[in-house]
């Protein structure tokens, strides 16, 4: 890979500091490894169950899921266990979300350790290789659906937990509270509502979410940024009804020719974003090479990349537009008529520092402005998420800096991940003085949310035992130091 300084990957700013006290880092190390074979096993019979959060699936698929979680986390030793929903606006219950809480010793700080536990649908089973619920090792990795999003985060939770509860024993006086959601896939619909009616359960020292992605196979990434989010559809109308395509067709065009002459212009000749009044920034501590990338994200040979700058700026701290659907009339359905309207979702990433309202509003703006022939164009906005920076000076960034490295036996470096969490926004707004560290299991070969999902078995068990350095590490912090 192609970084920013010399040829090897570059740790965070500063040398990363452990903690004050000695860790014991081979007992830990240890009693993770010793316990392995457990914790794979496990997560195989988490991948079993089908838990999908979305109202077209088997809402009691979701429910066995937290269930199951629920006893995982008794049987760790979370002396408090409960399975906790709220309501989405529109009065219908939202996933089922499991809460462990471990109360701090006098004078310790609480970590809270977020995963989720539902999952995405498996889409077309034609395309996996393996059965997307049924766990299966090959090559030195797991597959299947949920394998490593966000089952494994579920497990190097629980597997820290353990090591750290068997290592430190008596020792281990700081409060750790498990959060495991339950409809993260879906959108999180009740998240904000279940901070505010939960807050106080939920209140922590550190914060992390085990979500996101290493730097590679081998290398170990904290992700230090994360794009915004904004996303809705638009409608581009032309008749009042269908008509004859061959008595009508000439004087005006179909909704779906002008709707694809408005994506056009969505993006300039080189492909970047060509929306007036969004933040651009080109800055990366690590760069993908163009082979490494096109081999990561399977692009096709002849395929130009698109966009200017480097490939991590490109996908961490500049804007992403994609048309993620349109509605139009499917092809084995298709009459010869004049179709009158069409319509497209949009999903655009943001860079860190953008403000979704005033994206979402330059969006607006642009589709109006540049209506083809002058079709009706109606603009729906959906959903709005802020981009994310951690602040790399924390104490817990640091320590976790030094867990990843320690962990893994290489430096870790900072990365941004082009995806989105909205709701990190929530957690920051409602508890301001909170530090949180977004790590993962998952690598560039994941295939998160696609087909043949899988999990890099060695880098998972390098995650719980990073985790378990981490907990060891805050146990030897004084509260909010």
């Amino acid at each position: 890979m192609t970084l920013s300084s010399d040829s090897r990957p570059s740790a965070a700013a500063g040398t990363p500091t452990g903690p004050a006290t000695a860790v014991p880092v081979d007992a830990l190390r240890a009693a993770v490894e010793n316990n392995f074979d457990s914790t794979l096993n496990t997560l195989c019979s988490l991948v079993a169950i089908p838990g999908i959060a979305w109202s077209s699936f088997d809402a009691s698929q979701l429910d066995r899921s937290a269930d199951a979680v629920a006893k995982l986390a008794t049987a760790a030793g979370f002396p408090e266990v409960r399975i906790l929903r709220c309501n989405k606006e529109d009065g219908t219950p939202g996933g089922p979300a499991v809460v462990a809480r471990r109360p701090a010793a006098a004078g310790k700080p609480t970590i809270l350790l977020y995963a989720h536990h539902d999952v995405q649908p498996p889409g077309d089973s034609a395309l996996w290789e393996t059965q997307p619920f049924v766990a299966q090792e090959r090559d030195g990795r797991l597959y299947g659906r949920g394998a490593a999003d966000d089952k494994a985060g579920v497990m190097a939770h629980l597997g820290a937990f353990a090591a750290a509860k068997e290592v430190l024993g008596e020792d281990f006086g700081l409060g750790v509270t498990l959060f495991i959601e339950g409809e993260e896939e879906a959108g999180s619909p009740t998240f904000r509502t279940f901070l505010e009616t939960y807050q106080e359960e939920l209140r922590a020292d550190v914060i992390v979410v085990a979500d996101s992605s290493n730097w590679q196979v081998g290398i170990p990434a904290l992700t230090t940024s994360l794009r915004g989010l904004v996303d809705g559809t638009f409608e581009v109308r032309v008749l009042e009804h269908a008509v004859h395509s061959g008595m009508f067709g000439g004087p005006v065009l179909d909704a779906p020719t002008l709707l694809a002459r408005l994506i056009a212009t969505l993006h300039d000749d080189e492909g970047s974003v060509a929306i007036e009044g969004l933040v651009f920034r080109d800055e990366a501590d690590v760069d993908l090479t163009e082979e490494e990338f096109r081999r990561d994200a399977s692009v096709l040979d002849g395929v130009q990349l698109a966009g200017t700058g480097s490939i991590s700026s490109r996908m961490w701290t500049k804007p992403a537009l994609s048309i993620i659907g349109i509605d139009a009339p499917a092809v084995n359905v298709a009459s010869n008529t004049l179709i009158p309207s069409a319509r497209a979702k949009f999903s655009m990433r943001l860079a860190p520092g953008q403000d979704p309202q005033a994206a979402m509003d330059a969006l607006e703006k642009h589709l109006t402005a540049h209506a083809p022939f002058g079709a009706q164009v109606t603009f729906t906005p959906g959903e709005m998420g802020t981009a994310f920076q951690t602040d790399t000076k924390s104490k817990a960034a640091s320590l976790s800096l030094w867990a990843l490295g320690e962990a893994w036996g290489v430096p870790a470096v900072e990365t941004g991940i082009g995806g989105s969490i909205p709701f990190i926004a929530d957690l920051k707004e409602l508890y301001p003085d909170v530090q949180i560290l977004v790590t993962g299991v998952e690598d560039p070969d994941s295939r998160a949310h696609s087909a043949n999902e899988s999990l890099h078995i060695g880098d998972f068990k390098n995650a719980v035992v990073a985790e378990a350095l981490l907990l060891a590490g805050l146990n030897t912090e004084t509260q909010r130091d």
